[in-house]
């Protein structure tokens, strides 16, 4: 009797099946069974690996292989890595193709490229290719979505670098599961990664995300991969965003910062200008937080909004911040400094459609509902940054150093940080004025 290509495991307690059934026979959980490649036959065992000690492994810079685009060449660690898996997902429509391609055209000048196209014919790409105006007479195209024949075809041509647009479409013959199904996108990742690793191929793999703006597909998809990109964005602003969640070969949560033209997507020279508002002068409920994006440090504005609600609850809505922080922020500030906003509405935003996620941006946000609160502007040329306690403390921020010195090149005068944070020496053109507790920082406010 030939053995079934393919089984049903459950995600509980591991059961098998041969059939898809709703609820598990073994441990009556429903919903978890989910089909799996079975396994072929039994491996021949081998003799037993033998360790090394670890001091005696001889470490080497890996060579680092740049893609024609700074912005991605940043968030990627220096460049791309010969056996690189890299997965990038995104919003439809924000431009993960644009990007790839551009990158490839780029790297065909010298590199071999494979473009394999799940989601589009070889005519649309070439359309898309014509439209930003790039050359591609090193690129080469596919436009197929079976697995075991784009193995195929990454085997011959053996590429550098190869990009498959998108895991989603791809299916297997050994499954019997409709493309983008849990099982066909663990299998397809798996092998894909496995032909990467074992070719030396740069391997970028587009995925699909869902309504809260993760990865669709199994969890194990980004663990099996090397690093993880997420493309973020407005899709009705013209810039784009390109974070590392995770990156075997360089630091995490760097940030690429591009620019959507239509001659395609273009690097920006100096990010903390597009995250900066410019107002004609000072306006009440504004303050810029000097924060840090891997190891590049952004300056971004923060505007808060404080009005009289006119609900029995008031609203606390965040865009870009912790909406939990901003909770505690009003509750520090009513606790420490005598801010009382129970009956107010509060709005916060960061402007830029950036994503804070550091704490160091308490003081810049705690500050700005102040100035809206009370209708007291801040100066347009100071800023702020640091962390906030329970007990009303101000703690330091890490690289306050840096912070203070893209603040002083973009022409800040005055700057509220942490007593921890203040510099050894002077920066030129920059004043620091050192806070160790929230309402020290509220009073400052008042006096300035």
């Amino acid at each position: 009797m030939a053995k079934p290509k393919s089984i049903f495991v459950c995600a509980e307690c591991g059961a098998t099946a041969l059939k898809w059934m709703g609820m598990c026979p073994s441990c009556g959980e429903a919903g978890t069974m989910s089909e799996q490649a079975a396994e072929r036959g039994a491996r021949a065992s081998g003799p037993a690996a033998s360790p090394v000690a670890l001091a005696e492994v001889e470490a080497r810079e890996v060579e680092r292989l740049a893609t024609g685009l700074p912005e991605l060449d940043r968030v990627l660690g220096g460049g791309l890595v010969a056996g690189q898996v890299t997965l990038i997902g995104g919003d439809p429509g924000i431009g993960k193709s644009t990007l790839l391609l551009q990158a490839l055209a780029a790297l065909g000048s010298e590199r071999k490229a494979l473009y394999v196209s799940g989601e589009e014919s070889a005519e649309q790409v070439a359309l898309r290719a014509r439209r930003l105006g790039v050359g591609t007479a090193g690129v080469g195209l596919l436009a197929e979505i079976q697995l075991e024949r784009v193995l195929g075809a990454l085997q011959a041509e053996r590429p550098e670098v190869a990009v498959v647009d998108s895991i989603q479409t791809l299916w297997s013959e050994t499954l019997q599961s409709a493309p983008g199904s849990v099982a066909q996108v663990r299998e397809c990742a798996a092998q894909l990664t496995r032909h990467a690793k074992k070719a030396g191929t740069a391997l970028f793999i587009v995925g699909h995300v869902t309504k809260e703006g993760a990865i669709a597909g199994p969890r194990v998809l980004e663990h099996i991969v090397d690093t993880v990109l997420y493309f973020e964005g407005d899709p009705h602003s013209a810039f784009r965003l390109v974070r590392a969640v995770k990156n075997r070969f360089g630091a995490v949560n760097e940030l690429g910062v591009f620019a959507m033209t239509d001659a395609g997507l273009r690097a920006v020279a100096n990010p903390s200008a597009l995250f900066l508002q410019r107002h004609e002068k000072d306006v009440a409920g504004s303050c810029v937080l000097a924060t840090l994006e891997g190891t590049r440090p952004l300056l971004v504005e923060i505007q808060a909004l404080v009005d009289a609600a006119h609900a029995p609850n008031p609203r606390r809505l965040t865009v870009g911040l912790e909406q939990n922080r901003l909770a505690m922020l009003l509750a520090v500030l009513h606790r420490h400094a005598g801010i009382a906003t129970m009956d107010q509405d509060v709005f916060v935003n960061a402007v830029g459609g950036v994503r804070i996620g550091e704490p160091a941006a308490d003081l810049a946000a705690a500050l700005a509902i102040v100035s809206s609160l009370t209708d007291r502007p801040i100066p347009g040329k100071l800023l702020a940054f640091g962390e906030v306690g329970l007990a009303g403390e101000v703690r330091p921020a890490p690289r306050g150093q840096d912070r203070l010195k893209e603040a002083a090149k973009l022409g800040f005068e005055r700057a509220i940080v942490p007593k921890a944070n203040a510099p050894k020496g002077r920066i030129a053109g920059l004043e620091v004025i050192v806070v160790e507790r929230v309402d020290q920082a509220v009073r400052l406010l008042r006096d300035l």
